[in-house]
Formats: structure tokens, C-alpha cells, sequence
């Protein structure tokens, strides 16, 4: 729908037509952002890797660019001084009857450090590259042959070594399969495998909302594999349409179980390596009402671990299971009136008479001991503040690395605690480097891979030493990048609190370069507010912070604010808030945010405020516009959720709940139910061929919005996904249509 611009819509056009680059580079200011160089490659970082660690830390291995323009070679440095030597050069992966060598996308060592596993030749699905094709490079002959027994090109998943070294698993097709890496010889390990009987891998919603995606697992004497087997009959399919790849447009189906729908039965099994008979594990309840989010072996290779939760996922039990009898026994079990999340860091040490476990029970995210059969259960941290994730396990010298930020939700640092819980929990992380850091330690604990950055300030990879944090050698300075960042105009930004309903909120504020006094600001406000993620974080920033950055250059105050529901350390009570409320909580605090923040900034106008967002973003935006229309004025919302129940079971229900037992919270939190408060001027983008929150969405919100006669603008991309990037030019031009949009309808600027 065509908008009627309003009368200064035409001088806004005028300061828009400034935005692309001169033909001349001599007559660039390198002070100004504009759409033309953000998309250019001035702004492309550097970045270290993909490295692993060998000989338990004391070298690694990384690739780097031939000298002779054949690939990249694999290079060996020597941790403590630097020595470096090239263990494979890329000339050497040039496959027989080749001419170019393969390019690496992933690799990993064979435990004995003679053979690598190259992958490559990658295709995606649904979010990730997880399909491809697999090599195997011997460093002792140079041979290199492919695995899969001439199987299709990028039909390969998730293949890895055994503990010897001498054998590759994988799945291929819809099965898995184990090869002999001397002999060449497949063994075939399931023949049941279609599109409904998923092995070893999941279906789409444990793929999207349990980060689950390599679906079987060797047992630690190379014996057995543990598997994944799904049954998808049943699941619902939501089909998708192509208009424009062929003559006549066809259908793409998508199992994906809707809020309150069927979901896919989820059982695990172990198979000999050497083929045979699945043994599965008698796992209680009924299958489709219950997920096995995690399966790992337990320490030995007489049992697996796995976590069972329930369709309300309020529960979840640590079972064990015997191999041989495939019988299962509870030995823990998590539960919380909102919801509970699974583990992922629930390592078993001690020679298997322990393993890691993560808990809110206290109100706050901490670490526990717990023995083998449950009886015991220890805390290794403790305090009124959350551990955010755990970097290392290191049970040879008796520590917890993890990292947390118990002062300032917005950072995070580095800490570590004794595993036996005797002291408190440690900084590593120098006190004067505020922001995010991030770290890949070695298995040893004795150096990591530290990547750091600040708010507007790209990050910079070091190899340091540990616990004392030495810098050994800087491995990317991203020098360039961050002169080319500090030399634009940039005025000041601030991180904030604002007081919402007896919680802190955090957020951030960036500011054109000159405020004019006595002149009032435009606000745009981005969010994502959802349990998925937070937006006020002291980091980088990437092309959302140069973006935000050309606004500003504008005449925009652009700002962020994290409500209660996201996923900031403040403990429990700050991220479950929302439960069974998801729309309402965050769009209360949103408004009562920027509120105070109005009340407390008089050079913000408050008859120009906008919000913009992605996905829960989008949600977000929708929400603000049609509950409060007296406060926002504009917003632009991408492939925005506009009702829950056409999200899929797992994410939905976890938050609020099944549908049929909580009818009004779903209707209540859905910004759909509020189209009728429209007032603002609003742009909905989505992408027709969007997997995960279907164009369904904003077409049955475009019903509504037509039912109350609400004018509004929309952009669809044809068959793009979520992340509407596919085809040539589509990043560029919704760029540009978002700030198109903004600027002709809120314009920018002192007033």
C-alpha cells in the first residue's frame, strides 16, 4: 500500500538523496556513513581460525592462506613460543583429476593426530550448514580419498572420528553408517530411515529450539553409538509456496507442530559399531508429550545420561540407562513453577562417579556436583548472581572456568571456581578491560583464545595464559577496522538503567554529534525483548552498531532497552517474569521505559518515537505500536510473530504455556489482538519462504489491519527465509527500504 507523504516528507526525501557514496573516492568524507559503504568492504573485519588444540594445549593448529595461492595451508604453532610449521599444505588437498585444492569449511584431528577430516562443499538446513561432503587426509601417506562410498554430493552429516581413530561415522541419507578408513568398507547401522523416521539427527522444531542438530554419538571404547530416532508421522506440515522459480509454483512442505499440536516421538538406542540390532532404552511416558533434548554417554560405556522433559518442559529428569538392558533410572530431576532449561554443560568426571549440573533452584543460575545415582548434590558456585556459561571442565586440576558478570548484566568476564565448591568463585578477567570477552580454553587450562570488544568497538583475538591473563601474541588486532570506525563522526552514547516495576532494566543510548539545546530528537527504539536474546550488551555491534551509527549522523537518538523476560543475568525472577505473558510483560516494561526516559531527556521528542526489530523484534514493534499509540508514532517490523499459536510447540509453550489451558494469556500477549489500535505509521517486512516464523503471520495480521481500516506499508521477498539474505542485493535493498521509511515518516533531526 502506497503512503501519502506529508508535507515535509520532501525535504526528508532531500536529505536522503545525500545518503549514497560519491563516484569519487577522493571526494568521500570518511567521517559520514552512508548504505553504500556500509555494504562495501571497508567495514569486513578479520577474524582467527578455525583453530583446535593439540597435545592438550601445548600447540594448535589453524589455516592460513598459501603463499602460493593453493588454498589455505594447515598451520601447526607452537603455543608458548610461536614456532610455526606448516603441517599440510593446501596444494596437498587437491583431489586426484582435481585442479584446486578443497575448501576447508570445518576440520578435526583424529585422536592420534594422523588423520584429518576435512569438510567442505556445505549446504544448509533450515539454519545451519549441516549437510555436506567429508575427506580424509592420512599426514603419514598424503593420501586423500573421500568418504561415503559415492554417495550424492552434500548428502554427508555430522561424521566423526571413533576413539582409535581408525573408523569415520556418519549419517547419509536418512541412516547411519560407519566406514573403515584402511579398507574402504561401509557398515550400514539403521535401514529404516525416511522422511518421518529421522536417525540420527531431529526434526525441524528440536533443530530450531533445542539446538539440536548431530543426533549420535560414539561410546568412549568405540564399541557402540548412541543415536537419536525420531517418528515425525503425524506432524503437521506447513507448506510454503515458490512463485517465481519455475513456470508453475509449487509446494514446500515443512513438518513443523504448531503451538498445542502433535509433536515428533523422540527415542534413543545403541547399536554395535560393527551393525546389528538397536537396543532402546525404556524411556516412561508417552513419547509425543515428552522430549530427550540431550544424550550423552555417562562416563563409561556401560550406560547413557539423558535429560527427559515434559511437554510443559516444568520438568526435567537426569535418567541413566543400562546398554545392556536398555532399562532407565531417574536420578535427578529439575523442576520450577515457569519452566526449566535444559543442560548443556553436564559433564561426567570423577572417573564417572560425577558429573556438572547447572540450576536455578536458588534464584540464580549456579554450578553443582551431583554424584552418579543422584544422592549427593554439592555447589560449586554460590552467590546472588548468575554463571552465563561454562568455558572448561578441567578435572585434572581440579577447576571450573566459566564466565559471568555479577555486577553489569550488559559484560561478561571470565571466572573460575574449584570444583569441589571450597572457595568463591575467581575473576580472571582484568578488572580494567570492561566488555565482552569470550574464550576457548585449552584442555589443560592453561591458555585460551581470548576474543574481547567493546560497545562500537570491533573485537580483537589474543592468545593468552591462564589464570594469570597474559597476553603470548595478539592474532587479530582488526587495526584497520577500528581505525576506519574511529575516524567517522560519532557522537556520545551512554549505557542506562531505568526502574520498571521493581526491576532494573539496562540499555544503551546513541546520540547525533551535536545536540542543540533546547531542540527536541527523534527516538527509534530497537528491541527484541524475547527469552532468545538481549540487546543491551557491552559488545561490538557489528553492522546493526554502524547502522544505528548512520542514523544518528542523521539527526536520530537511537536507543535500546532489555525488560524482564530476557535472558540478562539477574537471576530467575528477572527472566521467567514473563511466563504465560510473553506480549504483555515485555510491552508494559518497553512503555514504561521509554517513559522515564522521556520524563528524564528533554531533548527527546516524544511526538517522534519510533521502534523497530527482527523477528521477536518484530513482535516487539507490533506490540508497541497497536497497545500504545499515544507513545510510538512509527515502527518497522520484520518477519514478526503476530500470534502465538502459529509459533511451534517447543519455544511457545515453554513460555506460555498450551494454548488450550491458557487461551487468554496467548490472546492477551498476541499484538494482532491490538491491530485496531493502530494510529502510527508502520512497515511489515517478511520473507514469503520464511521456515520459521511463516508469512501466515503477517498475512492474517494484513486481514485484520484491512477489517479496521488501518493504513499501513509492506515489503514481502519472495521465498526468502528468516533471515532475508537470499538473492543478490536483498540485504542492500531492505536496508535501504527500512531507512527509507524511517526517514519519510519520522524525520530526523533538531525541532
Amino acid at each position: 500500500m502506497h503512503r501519502i507523504l506529508r508535507p515535509w516528507a520532501l525535504a526528508v526525501a532531500a536529505i536522503f538523496a545525500l545518503a549514497p557514496a560519491p563516484a569519487s573516492a577522493q571526494e568521500t568524507d570518511t567521517g559520514k556513513l552512508t548504505l553504500d559503504r556500509l555494504f562495501s568492504a571497508e567495514f569486513r573485519g578479520d577474524f582467527f581460525g578455525p583453530a583446535r588444540w593439540l597435545d592438550d594445549g601445548a600447540a594448535y593448529t589453524t589455516l592460513e592462506r598459501s603463499e602460493d595461492g593453493q588454498g589455505r595451508d594447515l598451520v601447526r604453532y607452537d603455543t608458548r613460543s610461536g614456532e610455526r610449521s606448516i603441517l599440510i599444505r593446501g596444494s596437498s588437498l587437491i583431489p586426484t583429476g582435481g585442479t584446486t585444492p578443497i575448501p576447508i569449511q570445518g576440520y578435526e584431528w583424529s585422536p592420534d593426530g594422523d588423520n584429518l577430516l576435512i569438510y567442505t562443499n556445505s549446504q544448509r538446513v533450515w539454519r545451519r550448514n549441516t549437510r555436506g561432503d567429508y575427506w580424509v587426509y592420512d599426514t603419514r601417506t598424503g593420501d586423500l580419498r573421500q568418504l561415503g562410498g559415492g554417495a550424492e554430493p552434500s548428502t554427508l552429516m555430522f561424521a566423526k572420528f571413533d576413539p582409535s581413530g581408525t573408523r569415520v561415522a556418519y549419517r547419509r541419507g536418512y541412516d547411519l553408517y560407519v566406514e573403515n578408513l584402511a579398507s574402504g568398507e561401509l557398515t550400514r547401522l539403521t535401514d529404516d530411515g525416511s522422511r518421518t523416521t529421522i536417525n540420527g539427527t531431529f526434526d525441524w522444531v528440536y533443530e530450531e529450539e533445542f539446538d539440536a542438530r548431530d543426533g549420535f554419538r560414539w561410546s568412549p571404547d568405540g564399541e557402540m553409538i548412541a543415536y537419536w530416532q525420531l517418528d515425525a508421522t503425524g506432524i503437521g506440515e506447513f507448506l510454503m509456496i515458490n512463485n517465481t522459480d519455475s513456470l508453475y509454483s509449487y509446494t514446500i512442505p515443512v513438518q513443523y507442530p504448531k503451538a498445542g499440536d502433535m509433536n515428533s516421538a523422540a527415542r534413543v538406542g545403541v547399536v554395535a559399531a560393527s551393525g546389528g540390532e538397536t537396543r532402546w532404552f525404556e524411556v516412561p511416558g508417552d513419547l509425543r508429550d515428552n522430549y530427550i533434548p540431550r544424550m550423552e554417554w555417562a562416563g563409561s560405556s556401560d550406560a547413557i545420561v539423558i535429560q527427559r522433559m515434559n511437554r510443559l518442559q516444568n520438568t526435567n529428569t537426569v535418567m541413566i540407562g543400562d546398554v545392556n538392558t536398555g532399562a532407565m533410572v531417574p536420578i535427578k530431576t529439575e523442576q520450577d513453577r515457569a519452566w526449566v532449561n535444559t543442560v548443556d554443560d553436564w559433564e561426567f568426571y570423577d572417573r564417572g562417579l560425577a558429573f556438572i549440573w547447572e540450576s536455578e533452584s536458588t534464584g540464580y543460575r549456579h554450578v553443582y556436583r551431583v554424584t552418579r545415582d543422584g544422592g549427593s548434590t554439592r555447589p560449586i558456585t554460590f552467590g546472588g548472581w548468575d554463571v552465563i556459561g561454562i568455558d572448561l571442565v578441567d578435572t585434572e586440576n581440579g577447576w571450573l572456568w566459566f564466565r559471568a558478570s555479577p555486577a553489569n548484566a550488559t559484560q561478561r568476564y571470565l571466572y573460575r571456581a574449584r570444583l569441589d565448591g571450597s572457595n568463591p568463585a575467581q575473576r580472571i578477567t582484568p578488572e580494567g578491560q570492561p566488555g565482552t570477552h569470550g574464550y576457548n580454553i585449552s584442555p589443560n587450562g592453561q591458555f585460551a583464545f581470548h576474543t574481547w570488544s567493546q560497545f562500537g568497538t570491533p573485537p580483537i583475538t589474543e592468545l593468552i595464559s591462564l589464570p594469570d591473563h597474559q597476553t603470548i601474541r595478539t592474532l587479530v588486532d582488526n587495526a584497520d577496522l577500528k581505525a576506519t570506525v574511529e575516524s567517522l563522526d560519532r557522537g556520545e552514547y551512554e549505557f542506562f538503567t531505568v526502574n520498571v516495576n521493581g526491576f532494573e532494566l539496562d540499555g544503551w543510548m546513541m546520540k547525533p554529534l551535536d545536540l542543540i539545546p533546547g531542540r527536541k530528537y527523534p527516538i527509534l527504539m530497537y528491541g527484541y525483548t524475547g527469552p532468545a536474546g538481549t540487546t543491551a550488551t557491552d559488545s561490538w555491534g557489528g553492522f546493526n552498531y554502524l547502522w544505528h551509527l548512520m542514523l544518528t549522523q542523521q539527526g536520530y537518538i537511537v536507543a535500546t532497552v532489555d525488560n524482564r523476560g530476557t535472558p540478562s543475568p539477574k537471576g530467575r525472577d528477572f527472566r521467567k517474569a514473563i511466563y504465560r505473558n510473553y506480549g504483555t510483560v515485555a510491552s508494559e516494561d518497553q512503555a514504561a521505559a521509554v517513559r522515564q526516559i522521556l520524563r528524564e531527556r528533554s531533548y527527546i521528542d516524544p511526538e517522534r518515537v519510533g521502534a523497530w526489530g527482527w523477528s521477536g523484534g518484530g513482535t516487539y514493534t507490533l506490540n508497541q505500536l497497536f497497545r500504545y499509540p499515544e507513545l510510538y508514532s512509527l515502527g518497522m517490523a520484520v518477519a514478526p510473530v503476530t500470534h502465538e499459536k502459529f509459533y511451534d510447540t517447543i519455544y511457545t509453550e515453554r513460555y506460555m504455556g498450551l494454548p488450550d489451558e491458557n487461551e487468554k494469556g496467548y490472546d492477551a500477549s498476541a499484538p494482532i489482538t491490538f491491530a485496531s489500535g493502530l494510529e502510527g505509521d508502520l512497515l511489515i517486512v517478511h520473507g514469503t519462504g520464511d521456515d520459521n516464523v511463516h508469512f501466515q503471520n503477517t498475512e492474517v495480521l494484513i486481514n485484520e489491519l484491512i477489517k479496521h481500516n488501518k493504513a499501513f506499508t509492506m515489503m514481502a521477498y519472495p521465498n526468502r527465509s528468516h533471515g532475508i539474505f537470499e538473492g543478490q542485493g536483498t540485504r542492500r535493498h531492505l536496508q535501504e527500504l527500512l531507512t527509507r521509511f524511517l526517514m519519510e515518516n519520522m524525520p530526523p533531526g533538531g525541532m
